[in-house]
């Protein structure tokens, strides 16, 4: 069975690696990215990639077009603007959506498209950066049943797992939520790791701790080994778009009339920082935010 023609828009820290292994496993993909040079460089190595001046150009050329934005304001805009996929995306086609995005506008972009006759899935990822490049995403996925079957085998290329969640919008839904938990934990790491080591606790030795025990977490596995012991601060995931992802499990929350007081600490206390962080800060920052504070360095003993 010949494959399927896929486009690709968003051609960031998470884009290019995924289109990378689309191009590695030999699907014939039309890229766009506003960065001109980063569509470039994806192309350059494969013979099967073609560069296209707008998401209608994708559209036009494409049988599934993904999509990895910033957020739903951006794919809303990619999909539905003048130039938009709905100007080129023929009767039968399909946008598979992966960005981290609200589902307000997901469930409005799917409307949208599908009185033009092409459907959507909505397939948030979790990894970062690291499981793009290593093709071990995991998908949180809404949509129909057959339009989620037509793009499994494109998981399986990108990805290690894939969950049904149900309708259009409910991956977004799930993607906020897991990134507001996610954003708590390393909130709560974070001044546990201040409290021992302000205790004389070494913070390298407490993270070993926690991984072999009940605090252990994604966070504790990899944020602080890679980012912050090391004093780099260099997540590629923004402040941002963490923040962003904790307003929308808020609403999400709020919407269904949900009063839950953890979470809105927890807004109000990420978007204290945020404001006095840069526009494209590291989520790293955070924690230094939280030793500043303190006035403790989360370092190795023998660093000192």
């Amino acid at each position: 069975m010949a494959l399927e023609r896929v486009g690709f828009i968003g051609l960031g820290v998470m884009g290019t690696p995924m289109a990378g292994h689309l191009a590695k496993a030999g699907y014939g993909l039309t890229v766009h990215d506003l960065n001109r040079d980063g569509a470039r460089k994806v192309a350059a190595p494969y013979n099967n990639v073609a560069i296209a001046e707008s998401p209608k150009a994708v559209g036009a050329a494409s049988d599934v077009v993904i999509t990895m934005l910033p957020s739903g304001v951006e794919v809303r805009e990619v999909a539905l603007g003048a130039v938009g996929l709905i100007e080129g995306m023929k009767p039968g086609t399909l946008l598979l959506d992966t960005s981290s995005a609200e589902p307000w506008h997901t469930r409005e972009v799917a409307a949208r498209l599908a009185v033009a006759g092409v459907a959507m899935v909505d397939a948030p990822v979790s990894g970062a950066e690291a499981g793009a490049k290593a093709a071990e995403l995991v998908f949180m996925v809404g949509g129909e049943g057959k339009d989620i079957e037509r793009v499994r085998p494109l998981f399986e290329v990108l990805g290690k797992q894939h969950f049904h969640l149900g309708p259009v919008g409910s991956g977004h839904v799930m993607k906020a939520i897991n990134n507001f938990i996610s954003a708590i934990t390393l909130m709560a790491t974070t001044e546990g790791l201040i409290a021992g080591t302000r205790n004389g606790l070494d913070p390298t030795v407490m993270n070993d701790v926690f991984d072999a025990a009940t605090a252990g977490s994604w966070i504790s596995r990899t944020q602080f080994r890679r980012h912050v012991f090391n004093r780099r601060y260099d997540d590629a995931f923004k402040l941002a778009l963490m923040m962003k992802d904790i307003n929308i499990a808020r609403k999400v929350a709020t919407d269904v009339d949900l009063d839950l007081p953890l979470s809105q600490a927890a807004q109000r206390l990420w978007a204290e920082i945020q404001a006095l962080q840069p526009a494209d800060a590291s989520l790293s920052e955070l924690v230094r935010a939280l030793e500043t504070r303190a006035g403790v360095e989360l370092k190795p003993r023998d660093n000192k």
